[in-house]
């Protein structure tokens, strides 16, 4: 059996970085996930402007070493980007002895859907390349 998620969809937050003690790169950032909201017989939900109404999702994201390093220079809030890892559960005790639990997705893997942030003054002089705005979600 393997545990395995595909996530497309929108960085919520600049992403935050740390290193462990041990010199692990930890990097984390929200990404939401939209689809539309259905009425009882299927059909799709729109407003009165005619648009669909969208149920979005927010998952928290975590990178390890060589990807977290990657998504701490070049995504940024509001990028698109394919994120495929596995689901991982945590439970602890808070301070006020209650049980708390959590999901994450642990990635293996984030693929840029839209044009990654430059990383530095070191990339300024670099040309531009077109990009590809037309990505469905």
């Amino acid at each position: 059996m393997q545990n395995i998620v595909i996530l497309a969809g929108n960085v919520g937050a600049t992403p935050e970085a740390r290193t462990t003690q041990g010199g692990t790169k930890i990097t984390h950032f929200s990404l939401a996930t939209s689809r539309p909201k259905r009425d009882s017989d299927g059909k799709v939900i729109k407003d009165r402007d005619g648009y669909r109404v969208e149920d979005t999702e927010w998952h928290r994201i975590t990178c390890f070493n060589g990807v977290g390093k990657t998504v701490e220079e070049y995504v940024d809030k509001g990028m698109k980007v394919m994120v495929r890892g596995r689901i991982h559960y945590t439970s602890w005790t808070d301070q006020d002895d209650i049980k708390r639990y959590g999901t994450e997705i642990i990635a293996d893997e984030v693929t840029f859907l839209t044009r990654a942030r430059q990383a530095s003054e070191q990339q300024q002089g670099e040309r531009d390349l077109p990009i590809d705005d037309d990505i469905p979600f």
